[in-house]
């Protein structure tokens, strides 16, 4: 979408492009539209997205040079409401926060990434009079649309100091784990106790690609689709061994590879209500390393990722002027480390 703004953008030129009255746009603006026809809503709010219309508070910010008051504010995008459920980006949030503190910055917001296509707010936080940097957490769970990749450009129109966590960005620098390789280390932990028959439950992405990576190298002939079952969380878990033992006629196999602690949490719950022994009859490894795995029972062998690390390191990259979106898909890539306890 072309930006046409203007020079201090007011109601009055957004009631002019849309072609409705100013207070028309002030009811919608303040959220008390209910009587506004949804199609004059969607004029008005196309009409504020192609002027960058902003509240008069950052219309006089931009006017009276104040941009220098958002040098140390820092904003935060979750790809979705549900990260908040999920201790692993709980961490991930947990360095930010430390890490901002200690150098003298400030979290100006956190929303979520579906929030961002309300063009309203968008303009009121996405600008360089709000923030001086932007951390995105889980971009590559953003739905791929049209309007999503849309939002995208236009943050990297207007912010300069980007980072995403947790993924990496062909738009902006990022702080990641290498999901292939943790796959892999896994799946070959597994091998080398001497299981053979491994299934993998989990997201399909790179930690998919190592399992098979490590399967292919050394037992392609233990290959075949049906040893592998999707999930995202601890109730996917549970449900996909619950499916898995149902196909496999009541039994399970030697060794399962979760791709989350959650998942693996869901799993063996699954295994302890069917009086299954872990690691005795199925062996389970995971990846994350979340506190819980060590208070599991029993207690699970886990690769661990520096989640706190990662939003630590987005912070010191934006307060350094390391990640400018100019960097491209400069990507900081943290290690991992295998775990071990009782589960495998």
């Amino acid at each position: 979408m072309k930006n046409t703004r203007i020079k201090n953008v007011t109601q009055e030129d957004v009631a002019k492009r849309a072609g409705v009255t100013r207070s028309i746009v002030s009811y919608v603006l303040n959220g008390t539209d209910r009587a506004v026809a949804p199609e004059t809503r969607k004029k008005i709010l196309q009409a504020i997205a192609e002027l960058d219309y902003r509240p008069n508070q950052y219309a006089q910010a931009l006017l009276t040079g104040k941009a220098a008051m958002a040098k140390n504010h820092i904003g935060i995008i979750l790809h979705n409401s549900s990260a908040f459920l999920r201790p692993y980006y709980t961490e991930i949030l947990a360095g930010i926060y430390t890490t901002a503190h200690k150098a003298g910055h400030h979290i100006r917001f956190l929303r979520f990434f579906e929030e961002l296509e309300n063009p309203i707010l968008f303009n009121s936080l996405i600008h360089e009079e709000e923030i001086s940097g932007l951390i995105i957490i889980g971009l590559d769970q953003v739905p791929q649309t049209a309007e999503s990749r849309d939002i995208t450009q236009r943050i990297k129109e207007r912010i300069k100091q980007v980072v995403v966590v947790d993924c990496q960005s062909e738009d902006f620098p990022a702080v990641a784990f290498d999901r292939r390789d943790a796959g892999y280390k896994a799946t070959r932990y597994l091998q080398k106790k001497g299981y053979r028959r491994i299934f993998f439950i989990g997201q399909k992405d790179g930690r998919l690609s190592g399992f098979k990576q490590a399967m292919f190298e050394n037992m392609p002939e233990e290959m075949t689709e049906s040893i592998v079952k999707s999930a995202v969380d601890i109730e996917g878990g549970y449900e996909a061994a619950a499916s898995l033992y149902t196909e496999l006629g009541g039994k399970m196999p030697e060794a399962i590879f979760a791709g989350s602690d959650e998942i693996a949490v869901g799993v063996i719950k699954f295994l302890h209500n069917k009086k299954i022994r872990i690691p005795g009859d199925t062996a389970i490894i995971s990846i994350d390393n979340l506190e819980l795995s060590g208070y599991s029972y029993p207690s699970l062998t886990s690769v661990n990722v520096h989640k706190k690390q990662m939003g630590e390191k987005a912070v010191d990259m934006i307060a350094s002027g390391k990640a400018g979106t100019n960097q491209g898909n400069l990507a900081v890539i943290l290690p991992t480390e295998i775990t071990e306890r009782e589960s495998c």
